[in-house]
């Protein structure tokens, strides 16, 4: 009970956080925004391989742009490990009676709650930009897609705020963080078939593609909200739970060995 307590704790001080700092929720959707609006317009009239017969440019698009903000929100989350521990909060809570990994498990709910809020928050922005689901589409399809978007939105959320926290969890540095962080995360974003499909890439950038778990979650997004994908909503599920698993127990285990002063 203590243990879930912890855990409840520092997912209501992530959701406090975020609606006090409301330049946070506008940072979030700024850059996902801006391309979308420069990507997005600048080839809405260009016939890109690859993208399905029908489908325009911006509503292939609008999936990526929902995993590139949850891609972005949770690996810099992380951020947020290094200042508890330069101001001390991480010291005070290291110190109370419950485990390391439900301090470890209660950051990553409340970072990919906020995450979620700000997904939501560009997906409805993203009918003012052209988005629209297909005429084809019943009410039960779009409630279906809606509710599958959230699970892989969930599961993506989770997958990167882990890999934040397992860089933050072994560094001292915020400025080191942010660099590294940027090192890896933009490889993972343009491999992730977010804005153009990875069928067009050379052979050997494909393989680094289907190594990352962000092209699994893309491609879910785009099974659930435009009914496109490479692989089966099956297999993206599967890969995309098995990442979030792995990934969580990774972060959990750095962060139970790591210094809190």
């Amino acid at each position: 009970m203590v243990e879930l307590l912890a855990i409840y704790v520092l997912w209501k001080r992530e959701i406090i956080k975020l609606f006090r700092e409301k330049e946070r929720i506008i940072g979030s959707v700024a850059m996902p925004l801006m391309f979308l609006t420069f990507l997005g317009f600048g080839f809405s009239q260009a016939s890109l391989p690859g993208v399905k017969a029908g489908i325009s440019y911006i509503v292939f698009l609008v999936p990526g742009m929902i995993g590139m903000n949850m891609l972005f929100g949770s690996m810099f989350s992380g951020i947020s490990v290094l200042w508890d521990k330069e101001f001390g909060f991480l010291k005070e809570i290291m110190v109370a009676p419950v485990s390391r990994i439900s301090i470890a498990l209660g950051r990553i709910a409340g970072g990919a709650t906020t995450g979620i809020i700000q997904g939501l928050l560009l997906f409805g922005l993203s009918f003012f930009f052209g988005f629209g689901f297909s005429e084809s589409f019943s009410l039960s399809r779009i409630i279906a897609g809606i509710i599958l978007m959230l699970v892989f939105m969930v599961l993506i959320a989770i997958s990167f705020l882990s890999v934040g926290l397992s860089f933050a969890s072994n560094m001292r540095d915020a400025q080191g963080f942010e660099l590294i962080i940027n090192f890896v995360m933009f490889p993972l974003f343009f491999l992730s078939g977010a804005v153009s499909p990875i069928t067009n890439l050379p052979p050997w950038l494909q393989f680094l593609a289907y190594l990352n778990p962000l092209t699994y979650g893309v491609d879910g997004l785009r099974r659930s909200l435009i009914g496109s994908s490479m692989f089966s909503l099956q297999f993206d599920l599967f890969i995309c739970l098995a990442a979030a698993i792995a990934l969580t127990s990774l972060a959990a285990f750095f962060f139970d060995r790591s210094s809190s002063v």
